[in-house]
């Protein structure tokens, strides 16, 4: 945020990458045909200003693109949602004046929705994208919606540029598809041509983008906030939810294979975590700083495609969630919600983030198309607990009754009557802004590649592998040279040595396009928080172990694995041929939870395969199983009855210190090598 009043700016998108008009092309315009001049940048006052309600070029743009769809959402399509309730830690009164930071002996209630992004209602869970983590927390004071992401920045600069973005993510107009991918060159050539994009990609491109699960995947308001305490101080903050069991991710490979055995993946999982009384959690944290210290850093803070290293600005845990209820209907609360950032209570505020100005705007009007009325706070799941009183009346779908003859305020006419509240209703910060109307972005929000060099530089070897990984599957998909060469072009900004691997990959070998960026990147010091593996907790609460096995399972084992992992709070599942009953070798009768044929072993995160006999050597699929398992990195327990079955699968029992002998059961260096989540040295 340094230099914002008198700095420099440059014309975003792309800097000398934007394709502007020739005689020879057509003139973008409005739909009333008027020629557009920029339709890069929303109109603002100055570089840093806040925008302006007159930009109807802006509002034309993302008015129409919110009405694209009815009545399925146009992104975040793909939602499951759950209840729960938060409570701070203790009054952060210093910080914000927000009621439901006040009292750690009150409960507020919230309502969590999870999502996918680009995909339609129908795509499968585990598809590579951001996920959406929005809160709606009805306080006392109102209803506050926090609506973020899993990943802390994101594409674009400017909200301007969002239809853009979703319309080269989204299947191609002319022949609709692909579903639910970024991998085809329409999305592939504009990230291309806008190299803000390039810190976002990273996170995309990484693990992140295929959470294990909804209970270990962290949440981020993206945006730079206002927190106002009491006595009208001011403090930026930047909001963090870090779930109590971690965070983890997929696999690539078990992804897709996820999305052909359980394409509902991550809703069942939340929903049997809740119904079994395993709770998922999550601690609030915030990074907050002032005006002051946010000119100091080498970065600006309204950028949304930038994030402040937590080890700059540690985190300031504020409270926990706990997610305790599942819904009773899914479309009356998961689909029929309705999430705005706009809805803040006293104590929040906005910055002048030209994203969030852009969001304020856009969800609004998203709803009210949607959801088909201006009245849809009157829908249960979107009502706040306090009561609401205003003179707003009629519209479609109302469903109170109003009572007496005054509508409007002022009135003389019913003492009764609601009155504007000055000493404790929701005022916004007094922030000073000048600057002449231009469609412009700051200076410095031009620098596009040292943070996604920050990112890179930050994740462990297996991790920088993956993204490695990621960017050329998702390339190798797209059909144009040009988008290969542009974008192995920008990925030499990133890191050298990651260019030339994809590509490597790609078969381009030294075919990267020259690109001169807007500002030169430089290196910060590598961000440990940024890793997933780095900082994963030695635990492997909330995980699943898959016990393939048959009948006559030996009881001594089968008993002592439920134990090992009780007292890890972990689960068992049990995966057999068929799936009628079974007994134990004492004669205890097992109701298998999955057929071989159903359940791959990218369902669990450590295997165990102990059957009573050699049978199931002779099963195809009990081959792949175990071979898949080793392939993906997972804890394999073993006992005597299984030599042939990984002589079958090529796999040395005993191979490294992931696959164990588990006769007898003994469990602890099964335990203990899962807690590692992975084994690592076994990936190529």
């Amino acid at each position: 945020m340094a230099k914002q009043n008198g700095q420099g700016s440059y014309r975003g998108t792309g800097g000398e990458l934007h394709q502007t008009n020739t005689d020879s092309q057509a003139h973008l315009t409005t739909n009333q045909g008027v020629s557009v001049s920029d339709d890069q940048n929303t109109l603002t006052v100055g570089p840093s200003g806040p925008q302006l309600l007159e930009d109807h070029v802006m509002r034309e743009k993302i008015t129409h693109f919110d009405h694209e769809r009815i009545p399925e959402r146009v992104v975040h399509a793909r939602g499951y949602g759950a209840h729960g309730y938060f409570e701070p830690y203790k009054s952060h009164a210093k910080l914000t004046k927000a009621a439901f930071l006040q009292d750690p002996k009150e409960r507020t209630p919230v309502f969590v929705r999870f999502s996918t992004v680009a995909g339609s209602a129908g795509s499968p869970d585990t598809a590579r994208d951001v996920r959406g983590f929005a809160v709606k927390f009805y306080t006392s004071e109102g209803n506050y919606d926090l609506v973020g992401n899993n990943i802390p920045v994101f594409f674009i600069q400017d909200a301007i540029k969002f239809p853009d973005l979703i319309h080269s993510v989204k299947p191609a107009p002319d022949r609709d598809f692909p579903q639910a991918q970024s991998a085809h060159d329409t999305f592939w050539d504009f990230v291309g041509l806008t190299p803000e994009s390039m810190h976002m990609l990273m996170w995309v491109m990484s693990d992140r983008a295929i959470p294990r699960s909804f209970r270990m995947m962290e949440g981020f308001g993206i945006h730079t906030f206002r927190m106002i305490n009491k006595q009208g101080d001011s403090t930026f903050v930047k909001f963090h939810w870090r779930p109590k069991l971690g965070t983890y991710s997929l696999m690539w490979d078990e992804a897709v294979k996820i999305a052909g055995a359980d394409p509902d993946f991550h809703r069942r999982d939340l929903w049997n975590a809740i119904e079994s009384g395993d709770y998922p959690e999550w601690e609030l944290s915030v990074q907050a700083f002032t005006a002051e210290q946010a000119e100091e850093f080498g970065y600006d803070v309204l950028d949304p495609t930038k994030l402040v290293p937590e080890e700059e600005v540690p985190l300031t845990p504020l409270g926990r969630m706990v997610l305790d209820r599942n819904v009773e209907n899914f479309f009356a609360e998961t689909e029929q919600v309705a999430f705005c950032p706009s809805h803040v209570v006293p104590g929040i505020d906005f910055s002048n983030d030209p994203l969030l100005q852009g969001r304020l705007f856009s969800y609004l009007d998203t709803q009210l198309s949607r959801l088909g009325s201006p009245n849809f706070h009157q829908i249960p799941i979107n009502a706040p607990k306090n009561s609401a009183q205003n003179f707003q009346r009629d519209g479609h779908m109302q469903m109170g009754v109003p009572a007496g003859r005054v509508a409007n305020e002022p009135n003389s006419l019913d003492d009764g009557s609601p009155r504007e509240n000055p000493k404790e209703g929701f005022a916004s910060y007094q922030a000073e802004e000048a600057g002449s109307k231009q469609r412009i972005r700051p200076e410095s929000f031009a620098d596009h590649y040292t943070q996604a060099r920050l990112f890179y530089h930050s994740m462990t070897t297996p991790e920088q592998k993956h993204i490695v990984g990621g960017l050329a599957f998702e390339l190798g998909k797209c059909k144009e040279t040009k988008v290969h060469t542009r974008m192995l072009g920008h990925l030499r900004h990133i890191d050298k040595d990651l260019s030339i691997e994809v590509a490597e990959a790609l078969g381009m070998k030294g075919q990267a396009d020259k690109i001169k960026p807007a500002v030169e990147p430089f290196d910060m010091k590598p961000s440990p928080a940024l890793s997933q593996y780095a900082k994963a907790p030695d635990s492997i609460a909330g995980k699943k172990i898959g016990l393939l096995t048959t009948h006559g399972v030996e009881s001594k084992l089968y008993n002592a694995l439920l134990k090992a992992a009780k007292e890890e709070s972990a689960q068992v599942e049990v995966i057999a041929p068929t799936i009628g009953p079974m007994e134990t070798s004492s004669g205890k009768e097992i109701e298998p939870d999955h057929f071989l044929s159903g359940a791959p072993s990218a369902l669990f995160d450590a295997v165990v395969i102990a059957p009573a006999d050699e049978s199931l050597a002779a099963m195809p699929d009990a081959v792949n199983w175990l071979r898949d398992a080793y392939a993906h990195l997972k804890v394999i327990g073993y006992n005597g009855n299984t030599e042939q079955l990984f002589r079958k699968a090529g796999i040395e029992q005993g191979a490294d210190e992931g696959v164990l002998d588990v006769a007898g059961g003994q469990f602890d260096a099964l335990v203990a090598a899962a807690k590692k989540h992975r084994v690592w040295g076994r990936e190529p």
